[in-house]
């Protein structure tokens, strides 16, 4: 391997991590030694560090062509891995293609075809049928939160796209579920499996919060003031309920963002941005959340609605109380309301007499330059404590993106940085900078 290919240690001093966990070297080595793996542990526990460190070790960087593919159920998972694989800085080339994307810029990426092709299976299997890039020497398939690609309806896709990779030496499943059915047509034998599930010391408390109407939303309102300012996710099962509660939380003016399958993919993008860099510590959502996203720690999430199987409720509960941190899941409940026989009978939370929480005091900035025009973090905190004159405490996360970045900036700063900064240089490229 050259020079400019990394090696695991480099890879993983430019991440900032001193060494895997248990999990991740793990199946780092069973991914190494066997042909089919299966890698089980809990969301939030570095599962695609851990395929993709062995993956990339074993990539020729002088073959031209597709030599991985990374199939997931959703836009946010295939888009979160691609980030992870970028900022591994390993030398390959990564794309990931998904519904909603337009068809063109697949093929313009194809023009130079990625070592690592990640997608949706409905986006992949539509490029087979095409013909768009050669799949001859794709060794290695990764089907990462198989169970839910099957589950949400990808079979027949997932189906066509092993039919046209005979040559696939190694395959790799993962999952944050026991409830696994591995697919005749994977032709998975005797695979390694890496089960970190049974392991994951539970930090969970369950608690329920009394409602004495059937309309909860001012028992939610007393529920969030009684939790403060505390990042947390509230479930609710329709796309259509999260809009009437998005409009009772307007109207009190609790600040939050919300995130279900019908909104645009930039929309969607933006709120868990928002929420990684502090402007919202509070999404209203509905089951797309439960999984696969790249969001921060939280300390609560909330049924509003009580969730309609046991899977829900087991990966809803999952996205606090994660790498043995505490958090709390609460099942808002009206008092006539019976529970659903896989959901316990829990401890009663009395809620205290408390004021709405408060605004996070943070906004969110767009810039409209990111890595490909060679800008770099340190560029833009310098733009801002320079020419934008903020202090240290002033400037919050900054995301750095292909073509963009994101930053978070003190609330009553904003309006002196859009005056200074805006339509100024970076790296040579006039920037245009504004408030999401």
């Amino acid at each position: 391997m050259s020079g400019k290919k990394k090696n695991q240690k480099n890879i993983l001093s430019k991440l900032n991590i001193e060494k895997l966990n248990p999990m991740q070297e793990e199946a780092r080595l069973a991914i190494h030694s066997a042909d089919n793996t299966i890698l089980l542990s809990p969301t939030g526990t570095g599962k695609t560090l851990a395929f993709m460190l062995p993956i990339v070790a074993e990539l020729d960087e002088n073959n031209p062509h597709v030599q991985v593919l990374i199939l997931v159920p959703s836009r946010e998972l295939a888009i979160q891995i691609e980030q992870v694989t970028r900022d591994m800085g390993a030398g390959y080339k990564c794309n990931a293609f998904y519904g909603g994307r337009n068809f063109s810029k697949d093929r313009i990426d194809l023009n130079r075809p990625p070592a690592i092709l990640i997608g949706t299976p409905g986006r992949i299997a539509d490029h087979m049928r095409r013909e768009t890039f050669f799949t001859g020497v794709i060794k290695t398939l990764v089907l990462d939160e198989f169970d839910k690609s099957l589950e949400i309806g990808f079979e027949k896709d997932m189906q066509d796209i092993v039919s046209f990779l005979p040559d696939v030496e190694k395959k790799i499943l993962t999952s944050a579920t026991h409830r696994v059915r591995i697919p005749e047509f994977l032709n998975f034998k005797n695979p390694i499996s890496v089960n970190f599930l049974k392991d994951k010391i539970q930090e969970l408390t369950l608690k329920t919060i009394l409602s004495p109407e059937k309309d909860k939303l001012e028992t939610l309102v007393k529920a969030l003031s009684h939790l403060g300012n505390q990042p947390g996710i509230v479930f609710c099962n329709f796309k259509e309920s999260i809009q009437r509660v998005s409009d009772f939380l307007n109207e009190k003016g609790i600040n939050h963002g919300t995130f279900y399958g019908g909104m645009e993919q930039i929309d969607r993008e933006r709120v868990l941005i928002k929420f990684r860099n502090g402007t919202h510590q509070l999404i209203v959502a509905t089951d797309l959340a439960a999984r696969g996203l790249d969001i921060p720690e939280l300390k609560f999430i909330l049924h509003y609605h009580l969730p309609l199987r046991f899977q829900e409720f087991t990966h809803r509960n999952g996205r606090t109380a994660r790498m043995h941190s505490e958090g709390t899941a609460y099942i808002l409940k009206w008092a006539d309301e019976e529970l659903p026989d896989f959901i316990p009978e829990t401890e009663i939370e009395e809620l205290i007499e408390a004021t709405l929480p408060t605004e996070t005091g943070w906004e969110t900035l767009f810039i409209s330059g990111g890595r490909k025009d060679k800008i770099s973090k340190g560029d833009i905190a310098g733009l801002f404590f320079k020419q934008g004159q903020l202090k240290q405490d002033q400037l919050g996360v900054i995301e750095l993106k292909h073509d963009c970045a994101f930053v978070a900036v003190k609330s009553d700063k904003i309006a002196q940085v859009l005056i200074s900064t805006n339509n100024t240089k970076l790296k040579n490229k006039k920037v245009r900078i504004s408030v999401i």
